[in-house]
């Protein structure tokens, strides 16, 4: 097995206002070509952190992705550590020196004396061009593993890593990886795995199955990995899907890893309905979700937020003596709410939502996550209970999820097409 890893630079990158986009991006492409990555590993830029990451994923890998750490600020040391890591001199590249100068000229100002310090490369490395910057990357051969050095913003790495690393990775033959992603709501994760145990007794070598768990979703992995042709492959990972669907087919709602936002826009889209949302505790998330997909004006007519008893009356019409009577958390008001939006929107659908999110405003009666939802359509309205549990955040997204998958089965159900 040749062991992979990824290591990102940049102590921004150990803050909460930056996220390593470029791991998940690698670890992508690398799983494409059968390639697993076997280590991640996020420093900042002091030199000895740096030089000790380093010497960990030398002594431990074979193929090394180091991202950052390659512009022409101070901080900026990825490429003189590694060489010193590596025992091996810095030197000037005049080509490199003429390709970052004609750049600047492009722009009509002079080099600054500061980029002169990514004109030197690692001696005996490769250099990798870079077409949408001024930090070159570089691909070294060692004795015993191959380092490929990387600048870190993403307009630069993610070309250069498709056009020039990616190439030479491919002629390492490292054998075939298919991947699927089955997701589900509605079922928890116990429940699944119970569900799922004589499908674990049925699956065929080379195949691994993985299960995520988070509030609201889950998702199953399925992979493939090994030699032959990937038709066999694919049969292989059909078969296998094939039985999963049997076990949960009543909480699957995609087999290609869309979300659940995705699936409903198209089963709308399929059978040329409208929708719009009245939305109290989830304060406009479900239209967020459903804006969110491309091409969503084709059937997304509107989102009322309705978070006051005042603005259930004044913009949907709920009785006011309703609200005194039941309660705006209450069977009766989520369904006067999608009565109300599909009329004043004029939609086929209307979704309603409405419920206490926390962390306060629970009763014994009405406790923190007991939520309403309701669906208005020709034929109806149906109203569901719901009782979900965490934080305030949690029970608004696992609200929205379940009012998407009351719109997905109720479409489901006139569509075609088999989810």
């Amino acid at each position: 097995m040749m062991k992979t890893e990824i290591i990102a630079v940049g102590s921004e990158l150990l803050t909460p206002d930056f996220q390593d986009t470029n791991s998940l991006f690698l670890t992508a492409g690398l799983n494409s070509i059968g390639l697993d990555v076997s280590f991640k590993t996020v420093v900042g830029d002091d030199e000895r952190d740096l030089a000790r990451v380093l010497r960990t994923a030398l002594g431990r890998s074979r193929l090394i992705f180091c991202m950052g750490g390659l512009g022409p600020t101070e901080d900026d040391r990825t490429r003189e550590i590694l060489a010193k890591t590596l025992g091996r001199k810095l030197v000037y590249h005049k080509d490199i020196h003429a390709r970052i100068r004609e750049r600047f000229r492009r722009r009509g100002i002079a080099m600054p004396a500061s980029n002169l310090k990514q004109c030197y490369v690692i001696e005996g490395a490769e250099v990798l061009d870079n077409p949408n910057g001024t930090a070159p990357g570089l691909w070294l051969n060692k004795a015993r593993c191959k380092v490929a050095l990387l600048p870190g913003p993403p307009r630069e790495i993610r070309p250069m890593f498709e056009n020039q690393v990616l190439p030479r990775l491919a002629a390492l033959g490292r054998g075939l990886m298919v991947r699927r992603v089955m997701r589900l709501t509605g079922l928890g994760e116990s429940a699944m795995e119970t569900l799922m145990k004589p499908v674990y007794a049925s699956v065929p070598p080379g195949v691994t199955v993985t299960t995520l768990a988070s509030p609201g979703d889950l998702s199953i992995r399925l992979t493939y990995k090994g030699a032959g042709p990937r038709a066999a492959a694919e049969a292989l990972l059909d078969g296998l899907e094939r039985t999963i669907g049997n076990a949960l087919a009543p909480w699957i709602y995609s087999r290609e890893g869309d979300t659940l936002e995705t699936v409903v826009g198209a089963l709308l889209k399929e059978n040329g309905k409208t929708i719009a949302c009245a939305e109290s505790c989830t304060g406009g998330l479900i239209g967020h979700r459903l804006t969110g997909v491309p091409g969503s004006s084709a059937y997304f007519l509107e989102s009322a937020v309705v978070y006051s008893n005042r603005a259930k009356t004044r913009r949907l019409g709920v009785p006011g003596t309703l609200l005194t009577r039941c309660g705006a958390v209450s069977a009766a008001a989520a369904r006067a709410m999608a009565i109300g939006i599909r009329k004043t929107s004029g939609a086929d659908l209307g979704l309603a939502v409405t419920g206490v999110a926390g962390p306060d405003g629970g009763t014994a009666r009405k406790p923190v996550g007991l939520v309403y939802i309701a669906l208005a359509h020709a034929q109806g309205v149906a109203v569901h209970r719901n009782l979900f549990f965490g934080g305030r955040a949690q029970v608004k997204f696992q609200s929205s999820q379940k009012a998407l998958d009351v719109v997905r089965k109720s479409l489901t159900k006139r569509s075609k097409k088999v989810l």
